[in-house]
């Protein structure tokens, strides 16, 4: 696995500018895109911790695209629980949709194409999984493992089924103008300039199987663009499912080969990691000291290869993917803490006060007067072991904010409220 370039560019970048089409809600979902048989339903028991998939050998063994929620990982939120030891504690969660396989003609209905692509459009954002295992056990649909064959198959896919969107797209703007301005039909139509130009953007990128999400545009052709429902719009985790024994080497054939394609394709985050190895450490769930003598024996096998540092410590990839995913979606967490209950609550990247309070509770976004927040850092340091907020008020760190304060990630928050007041007609 190659070492991280220090002038590469941010692993979120994609992300960021994939979320300029994203939806404005709090309950956003990932869902996992690939061929039959690269471990989606497998890699979907795991994030959720339970067998909710049927993880069987064959093609299409997920039809129904299978939901389950997985508990963001987060020590902070942790560190509050154990500080208030309430009764209740809800962290959390990110939903992820497990989508069955698709095959090259799915644009075309082949297999069964046309829903697994109506799934894929109904979630917010795409762990893209590739196989880069070789194993007899496991049937391939193409009968050979080649991850630059199935990469092109699914992006194929997915852009020719944005292609024919767009065909859509332009027929329906063309009639609505058409409409407006009392055209002919046999007369030409005079498109705006942005709409033209986002249309033809987003038409070059498709030629050239590239996601719509990587292109340069204008706000005036996003907000365009947003209205299409484009599929390749949608942030996207490439996530390289390796062999236990080459997780644990950090080094694959494959790897290098899928890291040029994804950069060729507008680049994004690529997650390497070993549906095998995930699951051997899983399975030791009941016995904590097993799973660490499990990780120690493979940081051991590393180590025996001459492979040492920080990179070759063995440890589960399935906490990395969920906040990858929830980073991708571009949300965050603020918390509730008391002696009832210690919660985070999930809102977007960029959500003033007023609306976070409405994620409680719409009352209290209708009736808002102010939020007292502190953040985190400035909790653990201050509080001094007391479950309460008297020494970060004593230092000044305890603050009050309004209507236009910009919630920060990890912010302790209690929102101040007038459930009486009259809802604006």
């Amino acid at each position: 696995m190659a070492p991280k370039n220090k002038n590469a560019e941010p692993e979120d970048l994609g992300a960021m500018r994939a979320a300029r089409f994203g939806r404005v809600k709090n309950n956003l979902a990932m869902g996992f895109v690939g061929l039959p048989n690269v471990g989606k339903s497998t890699l979907t028991n795991l994030l959720a911790g339970a067998a909710h998939a049927d993880a069987a050998n064959y093609p299409f063994c997920t039809i129904d695209p299978n939901v389950v929620t997985c508990v963001v990982p987060d020590q902070k939120f942790k560190y509050l629980a154990k500080t208030w030891k309430p009764s209740s504690i809800v962290p959390a969660v990110l939903k992820v949709v497990d989508i069955a396989g698709l095959i090259r003609g799915a644009s075309e209905g082949a297999g069964l194409g046309n829903a697994f692509l109506s799934h894929i459009a109904a979630v917010d954002g795409i762990f893209h999984l590739v196989r880069a295992f070789d194993s007899d056990e496991v049937i391939h649909v193409d009968d050979s493992v080649d991850p630059i064959r199935d990469l092109e198959t699914i992006q194929a896919e997915l852009c020719l089924k944005d292609k024919a969107s767009l065909e859509k797209v332009l027929q329906n703007e063309q009639d609505r103008v058409r409409k407006a301005k009392g055209i002919a039909k046999s007369s030409e139509v005079p498109l705006s300039e942005t709409f033209q130009s986002a249309y033809d953007k987003s038409s070059k990128l498709l030629e050239s199987n590239t996601p719509v999400q990587t292109g340069e545009f204008s706000m005036g052709e996003v907000e365009e663009i947003k209205e299409w429902s484009l599929i390749t719009t949608k942030p996207q985790i490439y996530v390289v499912n390796m062999s236990k024994k080459n997780f644990i080497r950090k080094g694959s054939k494959y790897l290098p080969k899928i890291q040029a394609w994804v950069k060729e394709h507008g680049g994004g985050q690529i997650v390497p990691m070993s549906c095998e190895f995930e699951e051997e450490h899983f399975d030791l769930k009941d016995d904590p000291q097993a799973q660490q003598d499990f990780l120690d024996e493979c940081t051991k096998t590393a180590t025996d290869l001459g492979l040492t540092g920080p990179a070759f410590v063995c440890k589960p990839v399935i906490p990395r993917l969920i906040r990858s995913g929830r980073q991708a979606l571009c949300l965050q967490s603020f918390y509730t803490a008391g002696p009832k209950e210690v919660r985070a609550w999930t809102i977007q990247q960029g959500c003033l006060a007023p609306q976070a309070a409405g994620v409680i509770h719409t009352d209290f976004e209708r009736g808002f007067i102010k939020a007292e927040v502190c953040a985190f850092d400035d909790f653990k340091a201050l509080h001094n072991g007391q479950c309460s907020m008297a020494k970060v008020k004593d230092a000044g760190k305890y603050r009050q904010e309004g209507k236009t304060y910009v919630m920060k990630d990890c912010d302790i928050v209690v929102f101040m409220h007038n459930v009486t007041a009259a809802k604006k007609k």
